[in-house]
């Protein structure tokens, strides 16, 4: 599996699919293996960050260096859960473990508030000032009853984004 010249059993797209918890169909699943298999151009069983960059979706994203710590690396059924996190399937706590793990730039298990501000500058850049930025931050965290130096965990993110009715509706094309 994952090699550009091997097929997909059936047996195989089952195991996929218990791997994303059954988000993607058996047909999803087998359209995700041949982009998969076109992403992988050197037919080596993963896909590079290189090759991620290669989707002008990804690596026009201002996310992008951040995500590919990610990706890089990545199995067919590694690829493929990761995929699952945008299917409108999954739950919104699959949803706000990823957008931590976006934020947990150094995989440490907490976010600071430099972390925040970091993704806040990825995503406006030069549009807003780094001050600008610190003072709706600050704003923000003390609305959600924290503070500046607060360190937040996944479980603080769960409580401040679970029930904030956000949509995170983004649909991974198969077809």
């Amino acid at each position: 599996m994952g090699n550009a010249s091997s097929m997909l059993t059936q047996y195989d797209i089952e195991e996929v699919q218990e791997h994303c918890d059954k988000l993607f169909s058996q047909q999803e699943i087998v359209s995700l293996y041949q982009r998969f298999c076109q992403l992988d151009r050197n037919a080596k069983g993963f896909i590079s960050a290189d090759e991620f960059l290669s989707v002008p979706e990804f690596a026009m994203n201002p996310l992008s260096q951040r995500l590919l710590k990610m990706v890089d690396g990545l199995n067919f059924k590694d690829f493929v859960a990761f995929l699952s996190v945008f299917s409108a399937k999954a739950s919104m706590h699959h949803k706000i473990e990823f957008i931590f793990k976006v934020y947990d730039a150094d995989s440490n298990g907490k976010v600071s508030f430099d972390d925040i501000i970091e993704v806040l500058r990825d995503l406006s850049g030069p549009f807003i000032s780094d001050k600008q930025r610190e003072q709706v931050l600050c704003q923000l965290l003390l609305e959600a009853g924290y503070t500046r130096n607060s360190h937040l965990t996944l479980d603080d993110f769960i409580k401040v984004l679970g029930n904030s009715g956000i949509k995170m509706d983004v649909e991974v094309p198969v077809d």
